[in-house]
């Protein structure tokens, strides 16, 4: 991963808003209509170009393809994987949030990740689009080639967050499906680092599913999990130099109470175990904003480098250049400058339908984060 000495980085967490043009073409896809697969390649292939580029145009140091060929930043294994032929169905797991307000969960219609139909694995798991892999690449480092940037990464879902969304009906246990999913997932990773890009794995499931999935545990048992979770992710990553590599975690990217959230304190040492040398995290969000302060107890392995979240990515208020910089501060003061890039909370379009934040305003957000982590770095160096 890029490091600088002189200055604060700036990247997001990976999804940006889609055009209006291009979630159609994900709609027909998502919805298993009949489309024409060349107009699909060309409008992801467009959409690659113009999110990277504008990027660029940002200020951002660290850019991606803000997942444009995607519907969902984990359940597009579903159309590359064997073994997700099934029905699909809602299968979201009831918060602990819902069942304290009943009534704010009974008005949240808004089209979101953990409502949108998805099968369950019911079969073994193999490739049948490789090819699809091997496109992202190709799109990312064509539009790339030439930018002004530091670094380019891209996304990759963990184990336990494709298992999260596309629950296990086949394997004999859950973590016979967690490996048998991180044996064909980390072709994926293999070959993101291979083609020279910084592989980010999406991780939510290291927090989120405290209060859905594992809502039943106590916070001691959900650790167990996580501690689980993190040897397959160790295992799937195995053959990846860590600093080619970043973790991503968050409590759900949603609005709404997340007052059952596990706290960062009580997960942070088992997280930093895990291989990649990044961990993005969520740091903005007025549940967890107030965690900056862990950082102050943390002894920060060697080579490790934290991405925190300066922007809520569930609300629309751009926040002030002033307010990222006074954050980003509170992170290198307690962890070192050198050792914190600037990010978002989460994902601006984790599901291609369901933002929060409206499109300009999001690349608003991202302008300010940029203006904010140079306010920061004239007061650290």
């Amino acid at each position: 991963m890029k490091r600088s000495s002189s200055r604060i980085l700036t990247t997001h967490t990976g999804s940006l808003p889609r055009t209006p043009h291009l979630q159609e073409l994900l709609r027909e896809r998502e919805d298993q209509r009949e489309f024409d697969p060349d107009l699909f390649a060309a409008g992801v292939r467009d959409g690659v170009a113009e999110v990277v580029a504008r990027q660029q145009t940002v200020g951002l140091d660290v850019v991606n393809d803000g997942e444009q060929g995607r519907s969902q930043y984990a359940t597009y294994v579903k159309e590359r994987l064997t073994g997700f032929d099934g029905e699909r169905m809602v299968r979201s797991h009831r918060r602990l949030d819902d069942a304290d307000f009943p009534e704010f969960a009974a008005v949240q219609t808004h089209l979101s990740s953990r409502n949108m139909p998805q099968p369950a694995c019911t079969g073994p798991i193999g490739w049948k689009d490789w090819q699809a892999v091997e496109q992202d690449i190709v799109n990312l480092k064509a539009a790339s080639e030439g930018l002004e940037v530091e670094e380019v990464f891209m996304t990759a879902a963990s184990p336990g967050v494709i298992a999260t969304f596309l629950p296990n009906e086949y394997y004999p246990s859950e973590e016979a499906y967690l490996y048998g999913l991180a044996e064909v997932m980390k072709d994926e990773y293999n070959a993101i680092a291979e083609a020279g890009l910084t592989l980010q794995i999406d991780c939510p499931d290291l927090a989120m599913t405290r209060v859905s999935q594992f809502s039943h545990l106590t916070v001691e048992e959900f650790k167990k999990v996580v501690e689980l979770h993190v040897e397959v992710i160790n295992y799937a990553l195995k053959d990846v130099d860590p600093e080619r590599m970043r973790l991503h975690l968050c409590w759900g990217n949603t609005e709404g109470p997340h007052h059952h959230d596990v706290p960062l304190k009580d997960i942070v040492d088992i997280v930093l175990k895990a291989r990649p040398n990044g961990l993005s995290f969520e740091g903005a969000n007025p549940r967890h904003a107030h965690e900056w302060k862990v950082w102050e107890d943390v002894e920060l392995p060697e080579g490790k480098l934290i991405i925190p979240g300066v922007l809520d990515t569930t609300t629309n208020f751009i926040e002030h250049p002033e307010l990222i910089a006074q954050r980003i501060v509170n992170y290198a003061n307690a962890v070192g400058r050198e050792n914190v890039m600037a990010s978002s909370d989460c994902g601006f379009g984790t599901s291609a339908w369901g933002r929060k934040v409206e499109a300009n305003i999001a690349w608003a957000k991202l302008a300010s984060m940029v203006e904010g982590a140079q306010l920061a770095s004239r007061d650290l160096w």
